[in-house]
C-alpha cells in the first residue's frame, strides 16, 4: 500500500496588514492587551472585492500545483476545508474546479473549523492509500474578516482571527522514508456550543409549533432575523477560558497518540506545526512535551488565527525557510470548534 507524500505546497495571504493598534480605532483594546492574551501582533484582512475564501484558496493551490510539477488538469480530486465559504451552498471545492478549468472531478468540502485541514488531509490520505486517486488537492482557506464584530463587546473573538489560505498536493510514494505515517481524528460534541457561530442556522426555528401559526413575515425570519442582528447573535461566540483548558489537554494527547502509534518520542520530532490558535496554547504544549524552540513553528504573531488555513500556511513558511528537509519527522496538530482535535505524523 503506497503512502501519501506532500508533493507541492503553497500559501496566500492578503496584502492588507491590520495591526493591533489598528483595532484600537474600533474597540477598547491595546497592543499590549492582545499580545499578552494571544501573542498576536498583526493579521491580514482580505478587503479587496476580488478576494474571497475560494479565490485565496485558488491562489495557494496554483502555487502548490506548480511546485508539484503538474498542471491543474492532473488533479483528480479536491478536498476544501473552511468555515467561511463563499456561499452558504454550494461549497468552495466546485469553485476551485471551475476556476482552474479542471476535469469534472470530485470536490469535497470539510467543515471541521480549526481541525479542518488535518481532517481534510486524512481524507485525502485514505484515497491515496486505496489507490483511488493519484493527485489530490487539499486546501484550507478562510475569510474571517467579513464576519467579525468590530466592537468592544466582541473583542475577545475579533482580535484573534485573520484571513489566508494554504494548500498541498498529495501523491502516492513507495519511498519508505517519506510520506504520511498516520492520522488521528477526534471529537467531543458535549462542548460544541463553547466555540460556535449559532446563527443563521436551522436550530433557531420553531417547526414544532406548526407552520400555520406563523405569517409570511415570521416564516421569513426563522433563518435570520433583525433580532439576531440586534443581539449580535449572528457573530462568532467563544468561551475563551473553557476552550483554553480543553486545548492544553487534547493538543499534547493527540501529538503523543501519533508518536506512540509509530514508535517515536517527542525528542524525535524535527518540527511540530500546531494549529495557530493562540501562542499561549502552543507554548504550553511545547513545555508539556519538553520540546525546544527549534522544534515548534509559530507564525500566529503575523497572521492571527486563520483556522483551517493556519497549518498549511505555517507548514509552507517553515518549508520555505528551510526548517524542513526530506526525511524529517513532522507532526501537525489541531484543536478547535466542535470540539474537534486531530494530528498527522509524516516523514517529509
Amino acid at each position: 500500500m503506497p503512502r501519501s507524500i506532500i508533493a507541492g505546497i503553497g500559501m496566500y495571504v492578503p496584502e492588507n496588514i491590520f495591526t493591533n493598534n489598528d483595532l484600537t480605532k474600533y474597540m477598547d483594546t491595546s497592543d499590549e492587551w492582545i499580545q499578552e492574551r494571544t501573542g498576536i501582533k498583526e493579521r491580514r484582512y482580505a478587503h479587496r472585492t476580488d478576494e474571497t475564501t475560494a479565490t485565496m484558496g485558488i491562489a495557494a493551490a496554483k502555487m502548490a500545483i506548480e511546485r508539484a510539477g503538474i498542471t491543474p488538469q492532473d488533479i483528480d480530486f479536491i478536498v476544501f476545508a473552511t468555515l467561511s465559504p463563499d456561499y452558504y451552498f454550494p461549497g468552495c471545492g466546485v469553485i476551485v474546479q471551475r476556476e482552474l478549468n479542471m476535469h469534472e472531478i470530485g470536490a469535497l468540502d470539510v467543515r471541521n473549523q480549526c481541525s479542518g485541514f488535518v481532517y481534510a488531509l486524512s481524507v485525502a490520505d485514505q484515497f491515496i492509500r486505496s489507490g483511488m486517486y493519484k493527485n489530490i488537492l487539499v486546501i484550507g482557506s478562510e475569510k474571517h474578516s467579513f464576519g467579525l464584530d468590530f466592537n468592544t463587546r466582541s473583542r475577545n473573538v475579533s482580535v484573534i482571527f485573520g484571513d489566508g489560505a494554504g494548500a498541498v498536493v498529495l501523491q502516492p510514494t513507495e519511498d519508505e522514508n517519506r510520506g504520511i505515517l498516520s492520522t488521528h481524528l477526534h471529537s467531543d460534541g458535549r462542548s460544541a456550543e463553547i466555540l460556535a457561530m449559532y446563527n443563521p442556522g436551522t436550530h433557531a426555528n420553531h417547526w414544532q409549533e406548526g407552520l400555520a401559526d406563523f405569517d409570511d413575515a415570521e416564516l421569513g425570519e426563522m433563518f435570520e432575523s433583525h433580532a439576531m442582528i440586534d443581539k449580535v447573535q449572528n457573530r462568532p461566540f467563544m468561551n475563551g477560558p473553557e476552550v483554553f483548558k480543553k486545548a492544553i489537554v487534547k493538543f499534547p494527547e493527540v501529538v503523543m497518540e501519533a508518536l506512540t502509534k509509530n514508535g517515536y518520542t517527542p525528542q524525535d520530532i524535527k518540527l511540530l506545526v500546531p494549529h495557530q490558535a493562540n501562542l499561549r496554547i502552543s507554548q504550553f504544549v511545547q513545555r508539556g512535551l519538553k520540546l525546544n524552540d527549534d522544534q515548534v513553528y509559530n507564525n500566529i504573531q503575523k497572521y492571527g488565527n486563520t483556522t483551517a488555513a493556519s497549518i498549511p500556511i505555517a507548514l509552507c513558511e517553515a518549508w520555505q525557510e528551510g526548517k524542513i528537509q526530506n526525511g524529517d519527522l513532522v507532526c501537525l496538530a489541531a484543536f478547535g470548534s466542535g470540539l474537534t482535535w486531530a494530528s498527522a505524523l509524516l516523514k517529509w
